[in-house]
This record gives C-alpha cells, sequence and structure tokens, in this order.
C-alpha cells in the first residue's frame, strides 16, 4: 500500500514538473511589448529587426499600443504585457502600488519633449499666473513632475492650482473647448497641439527635469529570460543611434503609423533623447528624488528605494556602450 502512495506521489510530483516546465518554456516562446505613440519602441516596431533576432530563439513577439504610461504600467501590472517605456513618474507611482516590476534601462534627456501649453489666446504668460487655474494632465505621467517642478520654480504650491487629470485625447479636447486653462503633455501630442491648434508653451523641461524615458520589465520575466531582455536593449540602442542620425527617415517612417503630418512628426523626432544605456547611479538618485517628491506631497503612500527595482544585466551585456 505504501508502495503504491509512493509510486501516485511521484507521478503527480513528475506531472507536476512537467507542467510548469511546458510553462515557462511558453513564457520564453513569446515577448509582449507596450508602447505609446512616442519614442524608440515605435522606430524598432516599424523596422522589424527585434522580430528577426529573437525568431533565432524560438521568441514571438507581440505588440499593445498603449495612450500614456500609467495606463502601460497597469498592463504590465496585471500580466498582459512583459516589458514597456514610460516617462520618469509611471513606474514610481507603479512601484507604490506593488508592481513586480525592474528598471532595466532609460534614454538620455529630452527635456524640450514635455511642456506646459496654453491657447494662443489666453492671458496667461507665466507659470506663476496658474494659480487657481485648471491644468489638465495624466495623472501619474511623466508631466505630473514637470507641472510639480515647474510651480515650485514659480514659487507656487501645488495645492494652488486645480488639476484636472484626463487622458491625452480628452485633454486635448477640454483644451480645446476652454474646459481647462492649461495642459501639461508630452510629444508627439505637444507637437501637435502646438502646430495643429498654436496652443503655446508656457514652459517646457529645461532646466527642471530631465523627462528621462525609462524600459522597465516584469520581474518575473526579466530574471527567468535575461538573454531576452538584453537582446532588446541591444536592438533599442542600435535603432536609436540610427535614428539620432537620420530624423528625416525616422520621420518618414513613424508619421503614418502615428496618423501625423511629417512636419509635426519631425519635431517630435528632433526632440526626442536616443542612446538606450543601463542605469547608472546618477540616473537612479534622479529618479529617487522623483519619488521623494511625490511622497511629501502625499501623491503616493509610502517611502520607495528605487535602487531595489534595478534590474541586473549579464556580465557580458552590461559593459556594452
Amino acid at each position: 500500500m505504501r508502495t503504491v502512495i509512493l509510486r501516485r506521489g511521484l507521478v503527480a510530483l513528475f506531472a507536476a514538473a512537467v507542467s510548469f516546465g511546458a510553462i515557462t518554456q511558453a513564457q520564453a516562446e513569446s515577448l509582449r511589448i507596450g508602447y505609446q505613440k512616442y519614442g524608440t519602441l515605435v522606430l524598432l516596431k516599424a523596422k522589424g529587426t527585434l522580430e528577426k533576432r529573437l525568431a533565432a530563439q524560438g521568441v514571438q513577439v507581440q505588440w499593445t499600443e498603449f495612450p500614456g504610461g500609467p495606463q502601460l504600467l497597469e498592463g504590465l501590472n496585471v500580466g498582459s504585457i512583459d516589458f514597456g517605456v514610460t516617462g520618469e513618474t509611471p513606474p514610481v507611482f507603479a512601484q507604490a502600488a506593488g508592481a513586480d516590476l525592474l528598471y532595466v534601462a532609460y534614454e538620455p534627456p529630452a527635456p524640450h519633449s514635455e511642456a506646459i501649453l496654453v491657447p494662443k489666446g489666453s492671458p496667461i504668460q507665466s507659470v506663476k499666473e496658474l494659480k487657481g487655474k485648471k491644468v489638465a494632465l495624466n495623472k501619474g505621467s511623466n508631466v505630473h513632475y514637470l507641472l510639480v517642478r515647474a510651480l515650485e520654480d514659480a514659487g507656487l504650491k501645488y495645492s494652488d492650482i486645480q488639476p484636472v487629470f484626463l487622458p491625452p485625447a480628452d485633454a486635448r479636447a477640454a483644451f480645446e473647448r476652454g474646459s481647462v486653462d492649461a495642459w501639461v503633455i508630452w510629444d508627439p501630442y505637444q507637437a501637435a497641439a502646438e502646430q495643429q491648434l498654436q496652443a503655446r508653451t508656457l514652459r517646457d523641461g529645461q532646466g527642471i527635469v530631465d523627462n528621462h524615458q525609462f524600459y522597465l520589465a516584469t520581474k518575473p520575466y526579466a530574471q527567468k529570460h535575461p538573454e531576452v531582455i538584453s537582446a532588446l536593449v541591444d536592438e533599442v540602442r542600435a535603432v536609436g543611434e540610427w535614428s539620432k542620425a537620420n530624423p528625416q527617415e525616422v520621420t518618414d517612417q513613424v508619421a503614418p503609423l502615428l496618423g501625423l503630418p511629417a512636419d509635426i512628426t519631425l519635431t517630435s523626432v528632433k526632440r526626442q533623447g536616443y542612446g538606450a544605456a543601463f542605469l547608472t547611479p546618477e540616473v537612479i538618485a534622479a529618479q529617487q528624488k522623483i519619488a521623494d517628491t511625490f511622497k511629501t506631497l502625499k501623491l503616493i503612500p509610502k517611502p520607495l528605494s528605487i535602487k531595489d527595482v534595478i534590474w541586473t544585466p549579464p556580465a557580458k551585456v552590461a559593459s556594452a556602450p
């Protein structure tokens, strides 16, 4: 009787092991990437080089578009994607909400690629004049920190304005209707509003924020498949270097994908930062400052440690430029 029970137990254990192996293999056979209407991932998707490279490893690439960083990281948090790119602020809110994420890489600063806009006929001439005004923004996005810093630099508190939390499409509609006094937004929405609506830039990020873009992955995926993540970062870096040298070609390729005129797309392309790299102590410290700021403002519920959620690339990759 004991022999039968032991044999059944071994069979069950073997079946569980086979099942676990199948799940792990299935995860390794796909890479689900979240992207937005800007940045190097759009270019990478268009070029198709990642698909070709990962095909050799038996990995299929799937792409999902999101309207903003917070929505993308919600997708990452619930397991619908494995990897994505956002601005500086969304990962802070996601980490505070318990998302199991890791910072993988970052892009150089792009402070002109986000701004506080006002309608062309607005009497508002300075950030200080936003006191008491309605300001539209995507809550928890990169521009959330831009707004906080711009107000601080103008001698105002965040509580001095009336934030109106809207995703980009709804925010633009409110901006056009005059339902809000200002709109804090990033490219290509920023460039589109500047050229199509003649919106005026009240303040961009120059001198107050870096506006890094961060590549993030779920912790389980990055830890189980470092070779896939390393290949992805390598391809992102290569596309970025090509983009930096060929802005017009990038524009011709991306404008139809974004559904935007070439002149608007070119403006966005030129304002981006290119050259993905693994995180440095300086970049980690800058991100920690953002987390501390939002904790002080009580916009996140607890202190965060950014250094605890940094992915460590394999040794042979970590030294890459």
